[in-house]
């Protein structure tokens, strides 16, 4: 059965696994078990684990945290870590564990096929397994979506007071700047960056869920988030949510150019992994053709694989062009990004 494991089960979890070792003999003999330390919350997960587990009748134990942590914890367990597998979402984060020396590089002509090479690592130490793009939601009572048409045009006085966003230290405005940063330089982004500060219609605060919930309220008239989180008030069964959701409006940006920008949610196998086969077998399956629907039903976010089915949901917000970009270039402009944004007064 798939064990949700706690920082208090810790303990317990790590007992399991050295038993698990000594049970199974030398290390790659056997692939009884899988550790995962995943980002993503648990019920965003858990269902997709417990179908793997029923699939291949390997074990799997989940750690569930804050990115940042997870990753930090990586960093300090060094080789004494029990995890096989690490998921987050964003790859800045994705590039920074890599960076970090916790990941490994998976040869699987699997990933290979089904995932786009813009979605995962250039040397395969990470994979993209769900994608989200982060776009402008407009106030359907105060904008003309025909003024609407770039993020660069975001800058332009007409939206003086009129933007919500979150912070500078949030991953995904880092990865939309390092994106910028990749079109146009870092000279010209951190001119974009002023403005956009400049029209800023309130001290950035909250989650991408606030951003949508004050352009609703009339706060602001635009706002930036990822498009699952407006899926989510979409199909939430509380009447006000969906009344914000009601209120607003998606508008894909930059179609006539290099596309909106997207990201992902992803994985790889952890560079001390103790059940390495089983590690990318769940990375395999989770590229499945019924992980991704299941991904783009539950998580609204959108699949990695070309084929896959898009839910009702995301069908409503309309096609679009995304960003090529090759993502393996957001963590490596990150510092870049996070840089210019202090020196912008991005806060």
């Amino acid at each position: 059965m798939v064990n949700g494991i706690d920082r208090f089960g810790l303990g317990r979890f790590l007992l399991g696994s050295v038993l698990g070792l000594a049970l199974a003999g030398p290390a790659g003999a056997a692939d009884p078990e899988v550790n995962v330390y995943s980002a993503r919350q648990e019920a965003l997960i858990l269902p997709l684990l417990e179908r793997f587990e029923a699939e291949t009748g390997i074990e799997v134990n989940l750690v569930t945290g804050k990115a940042d942590a997870l990753l930090k914890r990586l960093e300090t367990e060094g080789r004494s870590t029990p995890a096989d597998v690490f998921i987050t979402t964003d790859a800045g984060r994705l590039q920074r564990a890599r960076d970090a020396g916790v990941l490994q590089p998976v040869d699987s002509a699997v990933l290979r096929e089904r995932i786009p090479a813009r979605l995962r690592d250039r040397d395969g130490y990470w994979f993209g397994l769900s994608q989200r793009a982060r776009v402008i939601f407009y106030n359907k009572d105060k904008v003309d979506p025909g003024q609407l048409s770039t993020y660069e045009a975001l800058v332009e006085s007409r939206w003086k007071g009129r933007i919500c966003i979150r912070s500078s230290g949030n991953i995904y405005n880092q990865s939309l700047v390092a994106s910028m940063i990749e079109s146009h330089g870092v000279e010209r982004t951190e001119a974009w960056a002023r403005g956009l500060v400049a029209n800023f219609a309130r001290k950035p605060a909250g989650g991408d869920t606030d951003q949508l919930r004050a352009a609703a309220a009339g706060l602001c008239d635009i706002a930036i988030a990822n498009t699952y989180y407006f899926g989510r008030l979409v199909n939430s069964d509380k009447p006000k949510d969906q009344e914000v959701a009601s209120k607003l409006g998606v508008f894909w940006p930059n179609q006539d150019g290099r596309g909106a920008h997207v990201n992902v949610s992803g994985g790889g196998i952890t560079k001390h992994a103790s059940h390495p086969e089983a590690a990318r077998s769940l990375l395999e399956f989770l590229t499945g053709d019924e992980a991704q629907a299941w991904y783009a039903e539950v998580n609204n976010e959108y699949p990695v694989v070309a084929d896959a089915p898009v839910s009702k949901t995301l069908r409503g917000f309309g096609d679009f062009k995304a960003d090529s970009l090759n993502l393996t270039r957001l963590g490596e402009n990150n510092r870049a990004a996070v840089e210019l944004m202090d020196r912008a007064g991005w806060r």
